[in-house]
Formats: structure tokens, C-alpha cells, sequence
């Protein structure tokens, strides 16, 4: 690995928000997915909950371009176990882009809390009773005749505003992962061909030295 990599790496870890992630549910467009993705790449969201199914999502995973490389994205057939993931184990708000009378101006959320934003289908968008398990429902004000933006449009501007938020309190300014997740995921970085061959067989991923370089001998053979 060169020394620029490694910075880069590193440089891009530094900023990750480990408390800020994105739940779709049912957008199945590849374009929009594709976008999301990259968008949470640019924010600095790590990691994406799909309710989606694999074959479906295995269509799209090449138009997400570089992006897919580097947000993790998890898959699940129902809502509800992203959304109590998120509530449950990670103590997150979940806030829906979704029209009703209580919605808010999505900039009158706190994005400095943890925070699960969701979003729904392109058509229909948040389901009635998925409406139910969240904490809030945010819009954007639309000065247009049209009523609402593309998904993965208003995902980004809804982002953005979470990124402005949150650079402004400084959490931007110093590492927010914990080390072991971290050493994951500059390891899958580093050597994605390996990450994945560990993966696809259940095997740990092997020691790297302090400059993040492998230990010699301690490689698996693949």
C-alpha cells in the first residue's frame, strides 16, 4: 500500500459519523439506490439499510460506482428490523421524509443526535405503519408546482443539512468510530480482495502493524 493511500484512508475514517445512517424502504429504482449510496459515502455515513431483496439489490450494485466499495449496505426483507436496530441497539431518532400533518422543516431536526433517516418508496413513499415506529416526520418546503423531490435527491439535501449541523458542533473534527470497527474497515479498504475472501469463509481478518501494512506469515491463502 502506498503511503498516499493509507493517508487517504485514514483521512476519510476520521470523518466517518457512526451515529447517522440511511433506512430505504422498498426504493428499488437502481439509480436512486445507486445515489444514496454514493451520497452517504459523501456525508460520511458508513453504513445503509435496504429493506430489499438480494437479487433485486445485486442488479444495481454496479452502477453505485466506487461508492459501494466503501458504505456498508445492509439488506432486510421488513422495515421493522432496521428501525428497532436503530432504536433499539443504537438509541437513534428515526425520521421519515414523509408528508403528514405533523411533519416539520427537516431543518428543524437536531441532525446531531444519532440519527436514522428514512426514506420511502419513489411513488407511495413511507408506509402508514411504518409511519407509526418513527420519532418524526420531516418535508422539505417545496416552492414549485411539483410536490415532492426524486428519493435520492431529497435524501441528499436531507444529508446535507445533517453534515452542516454536525460540522458545526466539530463532530467532523476528530475520529467518532471506535478502534475495532475502525481496524474493519481501513482492513476491507486496504485489501478489499482479501476482506472479502475472509468473509465469504468465516475467517478473521489477519493482524496488521502499526502503519497498516500485514504481518508477514499471517495472511490466509486464497
Amino acid at each position: 500500500m502506498t503511503p498516499r493511500r493509507r493517508k487517504t484512508i485514514n483521512r476519510v475514517l476520521d470523518l466517518r459519523q457512526p451515529d447517522l445512517t440511511v433506512i430505504t424502504e422498498r426504493v428499488i429504482k437502481e439509480r436512486n439506490l445507486a445515489a444514496i449510496v454514493r451520497t452517504c459515502d459523501a456525508v460520511g455515513v458508513p453504513e445503509v439499510h435496504c429493506v430489499q431483496s438480494k437479487e433485486l439489490y445485486r442488479t444495481y450494485r454496479g452502477t453505485s460506482a466506487s461508492a459501494q466499495k466503501y458504505v456498508d449496505v445492509h439488506l432486510y426483507d421488513d422495515v421493522s428490523a432496521p428501525i428497532a436496530l436503530a432504536k433499539g441497539q443504537r438509541g437513534m431518532q428515526v425520521v421519515a421524509a414523509h408528508l403528514s400533518a405533523t411533519a416539520v422543516d427537516f431543518r428543524e431536526i437536531d441532525f446531531t443526535q444519532p440519527t436514522a433517516l428514512l426514506m420511502g418508496t419513489e411513488i407511495d413513499g413511507v408506509a402508514a405503519d411504518t409511519v407509526d415506529q418513527c420519532d418524526a416526520n420531516i418535508i422539505i418546503p417545496m416552492m414549485g408546482i411539483v410536490e415532492s423531490f426524486n428519493v435520492s435527491v431529497a435524501c441528499a439535501i436531507i444529508l446535507a443539512e445533517a453534515q452542516r449541523q454536525r460540522q458545526a458542533k466539530g463532530f467532523y473534527d476528530h475520529p467518532r468510530l471506535s478502534e475495532t470497527h475502525r481496524q474493519r474497515l481501513f482492513f476491507k479498504w486496504a485489501y478489499p480482495r482479501m476482506a472479502a475472501y475472509c468473509d465469504e469463509n468465516g475467517i478473521a481478518y489477519p493482524p496488521l502493524d502499526q502503519h497498516g501494512e500485514l504481518i508477514p506469515g499471517t495472511a490466509p491463502s486464497y
